[in-house]
C-alpha cells in the first residue's frame, strides 16, 4: 500500500517534535531482565515451565513459547522507542506494545495497549487491545466500520501503509515508535509505515511479546520527546 493524499496532508500538519539524545535510556542492560516483569499465564499453572524471556550473548530473547509478555516496570509518556530485532530462525509473530496497562485484558493474555506488529511481512500494523486509535482511510485499512472494536471478536487490526520495508529473515531490523500525546508513528528500517491519532490512551508501560516465534533484541532505547510547536 502507498500513502494517500489524506495521510500526507495529516503529516504536514502534524505536531513537530524534538528529542534529547542526552536523555536517551536503554531499557535493556545487556546482562539481565532488570526493569522488566514477566506476565506468562502458563507459569501460574506450571511454575516449572520454561520462562519465555531470557538474556543470551548480550541479547534479550523472546523464545516465543509459552505465550506471554515482558512488561517494563515503569510507565512512559511522550517518547521515541527504538528497537532493533531479528527473527532468530523461522519467521513468525511478535510485537511491541505501547501504553500497556491492565494485564490480561484480552483473551486472558494480552495487556490493555496498542500493539505495533512485528509479525514477518506485517511489521507496523496496529492491533487495538482494549484501546483504540484512528488512521487515515480507516475503512480501507480496517474493514467495514460495523466490525471495528477493541475486544474479542471485533476487527482490531489496522493495516500498515507499506510493503517490503522489512529486511530478509536473519538480518536485523530497526523499528522506531514515536508516541506523542494521542498520536503514534512507526518507522521500519527508515520507512514511515504507520501513523495513528486520537488514541484512547497516552501513557503506559512498554511490553514485548512471546507469541510463537523466537526473536532476538539487541537494542531497546527510549528517548523523551516534547512538542516544539503547536
Amino acid at each position: 500500500m502507498k500513502p494517500t493524499f489524506a495521510f500526507l496532508s495529516l503529516l504536514l500538519i502534524a505536531t513537530i517534535t524534538i528529542s534529547s539524545c542526552s536523555s536517551s535510556k536503554s531499557l535493556f542492560n545487556g546482562k539481565d531482565l532488570s526493569g522488566w516483569q514477566m506476565d506468562v499465564p502458563e507459569l501460574d499453572k506450571n511454575p516449572n515451565a520454561v520462562e519465555p524471556f531470557l538474556v543470551r550473548e548480550g541479547m534479550l530473547v523472546s523464545l516465543g513459547t509459552p505465550g506471554g509478555h515482558l512488561v517494563s516496570d515503569k510507565e512512559y509518556e511522550n517518547y521515541r522507542l527504538e528497537v532493533e530485532y531479528r527473527f532468530a530462525g523461522k519467521p513468525g509473530n511478535c510485537g511491541v506494545l505501547v501504553h500497556a496497562s491492565t494485564p490480561r485484558a484480552l483473551y486472558d493474555m494480552f495487556p490493555q495497549s496498542i500493539e505495533v506488529q512485528m509479525m514477518h511481512e506485517n511489521a507496523g500494523d496496529f492491533w487495538c487491545i482494549v484501546e483504540d486509535i484512528k488512521v487515515p482511510d480507516m475503512v480501507a485499512r480496517r474493514g467495514p466500520e460495523e466490525d471495528w472494536g477493541i475486544v474479542e471478536g471485533k476487527n482490531r487490526r489496522i493495516l500498515n501503509l507499506t510493503d517490503g520495508s522489512e529486511n530478509p529473515v536473519g538480518e536485523w531490523n530497526s523499528m522506531t515508535i514515536e508516541c506523542l500525546a494521542d498520536s503514534v508513528k512507526v518507522w521500519v528500517n527508515g520507512d514511515l509505515v504507520n501513523f495513528g491519532y486520537e488514541a484512547t490512551t497516552q501513557k503506559g508501560k512498554v511490553a514485548l511479546q512471546a507469541e510463537g516465534s523466537e526473536v532476538e533484541f539487541r537494542k531497546i532505547v527510549i528517548t523523551p520527546i516534547k512538542k516544539l510547536t503547536d
